[in-house]
């Protein structure tokens, strides 16, 4: 009988210690699970691969404070991070698999169509009414386009100023070739400016406030004037999103966070950027008032705007085929994330 007690007394002891074992660690059982599901489940290896043009900037404060590893990282997956100095290249290493997301402009979007890369557009970054236009020195006459005629004006082959000049001077009834335009990088641009070598110059922010705000330039006509407009988008590399598509929405919902912390913290933002850049706080506050990043879905009126953008950039060959540019475009995700 007490032999019957004592044993009893033992599996009542065990199974108390158990129980309160397995409550004072479930925190650490639930980790552990995550970490599991990301090991072995479908998350098993899986890297994400963050593209950026350049350091600093929006993504350089979520960088900096971890927040795409943090989220990211409690389903087990890794985060790492790619600098490009322009869009192509960027394109580039998504085709061979090297980078799952990316933000760029119009142009580079429908070049890497045209060339059977295989991505989406998750979300547009920018409105593209005034981050790009065409500036003149402040001396400058040019009132119109026509007034460009016999002049020398600068730009950035195959950027979204390319697309924004060609076509501001076709619908304008300007030919191509009443204009000397010289293709020039921004850093090869900026003192062809300065001298008065070139009488105009197509290109982007925050080149167009460095310039207009000092009184160097004045803007002859930008995008809400002509009509034209240079979009930025949020892309990810199509078998990406097919395999991981919450994986698509959580990135979405970091950069939501980003944005949320430069909207409430926007003087820390501006010196913060200003200092990254080297230029006063003035002017990245005009860049703020010129175009301000988004993370909204792509309305039915962007994407005529860009099959517009397609269409013409056909009939120039500057890409090699038609494209239906509706056939890239996923607000799926950008929807799920802004719930």
């Amino acid at each position: 009988m007490k032999a019957n007690h004592t044993k009893i007394t033992i599996m009542l002891f065990l199974a108390i210690a158990i129980l309160v074992s397995g409550c004072g660690s479930n925190g650490s059982q639930s980790k552990i699970k995550a970490a599991e599901k990301g090991r072995n489940g479908k998350y098993q290896d899986v890297t994400v691969r963050l593209g950026v043009q350049g350091s600093g900037g929006l993504f350089g404060k979520a960088r900096e404070e971890k927040w795409f590893e943090e989220e990211i990282g409690k389903l087990g997956v890794q985060v790492e991070w790619a600098e490009f100095q322009s869009g192509p290249p960027m394109t580039e290493a998504m085709a061979s698999n090297r980078l799952d997301f990316a933000g760029l402009g119009n142009m580079p979007i429908i070049a890497a169509q045209a060339a059977d890369i295989q991505f989406k557009v998750i979300s547009q970054s920018l409105h593209g009414q005034k981050n790009v236009a065409i500036i003149v020195p402040p001396d400058s006459t040019a009132q119109t386009l026509s007034d460009l005629k016999g002049k020398k004006v600068a730009v950035t082959k195959g950027s979204n100023a390319f697309n924004f000049l060609y076509r501001g001077l076709v619908d304008q009834g300007v030919q191509v070739s009443d204009i000397e335009i010289i293709q020039l990088q921004p850093d090869e641009a900026q003192p062809a400016f300065d001298s008065g070598s070139i009488d105009a110059w197509a290109i982007w922010d925050p080149y167009i406030t460095l310039n207009t705000l000092p009184g160097k330039g004045k803007v002859l006509v930008d995008g809400e004037q002509l009509g034209v407009l240079s979009p930025s988008f949020q892309i990810v590399r199509k078998e990406f999103a097919e395999q991981y598509p919450d994986l698509v929405t959580l990135y979405l919902k970091v950069l939501n966070r980003t944005l949320a912390w430069e909207k409430d913290n926007e003087a820390e933002a501006l010196k913060r950027y200003a200092d990254e850049r080297g230029i006063p706080q003035e002017v990245i506050q005009a860049t703020f008032n010129r175009s301000r990043s988004i993370n909204i879905p792509v309305s039915d009126e962007i994407i005529a705007e860009q099959q517009k953008t397609a269409d013409f950039q056909f009939e120039q060959k500057t890409i090699r085929k038609k494209i239906k540019v509706q056939e890239v475009f996923d607000n799926q995700y950008i929807e799920a994330a802004s719930k």
